[in-house]
């Protein structure tokens, strides 16, 4: 425990990773809840971000995916220009045999205990249903279904962010707007790769998908029967001819072993933290592969769930989600000015604009 004690104090007090203005340790043993809820900033208002279900390994994986995550909402509402900070949430435990309503419910009372200070909605493991059960003890809920005064899945606006994003790299790379005639692999086809699948064949391109759910690849192959499958990632970022990877699942998708072997052309995709640590996105940079920074372009869901909080109109949140691909652009065009690979140029934009709201 003391390791552990001492490797998150580090974290949040030391290292470059931290800054975190609080964490918050939750546990509820009647239900078997135990979370941690992460705020990382509120310089531009009250922190959002998801709430992750996932069975960690440890409680000290889970405590640094939380920090991770919520430092990258704030990276990501800033660039979204939102009027929100960043924090996340982690229930450590598998979603499929752990999550009850009591739990749920417990973990709204956590939320609501903060006093705004958090708003939280759906992320991998939880669900629009889960965010109606956690309102029922908060306020301070979003992502929740219409029923229930929300807007509904938000991965339909997070892959239409992302195919934004994907048709900003195309400009960059191709001088034109458009993924036709490109090949796209997407690594992932649930939640919001089946939609980001649906844009790119819209679009004209030539699409290969894998999934660790034989289920979730299945769905999509009978509905896109055009689309080609391959048995993993490692085969997929190997697909002769692949002119952009999309990582659509969990973070460290790019690491010392992927970025050597990557075909693509560009990376852009929906998953949070791709990046494997520091160091990756020069990796990506030598090989001259175009990295579209992931909370950038995986924007389009937060979006949605902030525009919920206010009265949800669909045409507003698609619109404001379409100036992906202008963010996008602005941010290769930083990269090009200031000589550095397009994920620090993200960074120092966010960082600005954070920096600007303290001073305020």
């Amino acid at each position: 425990m003391t390791d552990l004690t001492d490797g998150v104090l580090h974290t949040l007090f030391q290292s470059e990773q931290g800054g975190h203005e609080q964490v918050v340790l939750c546990q509820d043993r009647a239900s078997g809840l135990k979370a941690v809820i992460a705020i990382h900033s509120t310089a531009l208002g009250p922190a959002l971000g998801g709430t992750r279900f996932y069975p960690y390994a440890s409680e000290a994986e889970a405590l640094a995916d939380a920090l991770n995550l919520a430092r990258g909402m704030s990276y990501k509402n800033a660039l979204a220009g939102l009027g929100h900070g960043g924090g996340k949430a982690v229930i450590i435990g598998d979603p499929e045999t752990l999550k009850s309503e009591e739990l749920l419910l417990a973990y709204g009372r956590f939320v609501d205990s903060l006093g705004g200070r958090y708003v939280t909605a759906c992320d991998v493991g939880t669900y629009v249903a889960d965010m109606d059960v956690v309102a029922r003890e908060t306020r301070w809920a979003t992502g929740r279904s219409p029923e229930h005064g929300g807007a509904g899945d938000s991965s339909v606006l997070t892959a239409y962010g992302v195919f934004q994003g994907m048709r900003a790299c195309a400009e960059q790379l191709w001088d034109a707007p458009t993924l036709s005639g490109r090949t796209v692999g997407v690594a992932g086809v649930g939640k919001v790769g089946h939609h980001l699948v649906t844009h790119l064949l819209e679009d004209g391109a030539r699409v290969v998908i894998t999934d660790v759910r034989e289920e979730s690849v299945r769905r999509v192959l009978d509905r896109h029967p055009e689309v080609t499958a391959v048995p993993d990632t490692a085969a997929l970022i190997r697909t002769e001819g692949l002119d952009v990877y999309a990582p659509c699942a969990l973070g460290g998708a790019l690491d010392d072993h992927t970025v050597p072997v990557l075909t693509a052309r560009a990376v852009c995709g929906a998953a949070n933290n791709q990046l494997a640590h520091p160091g990756v996105e020069k990796d990506l940079a030598d090989r001259s592969i175009l990295y579209a920074p992931d909370y950038v372009v995986n924007a389009g869901g937060v979006i949605q769930v902030a525009d919920e909080l206010h009265g949800f109109d669909f045409d507003r949140c698609k619109a404001k989600a379409a100036k992906i691909y202008d963010t996008t652009l602005e941010i290769f065009a930083r990269a090009k000015k200031d000589g550095v690979p397009p994920a620090v140029a993200a960074d120092r934009i966010a960082e600005q604009r954070m920096a600007e709201a303290r001073i305020r």
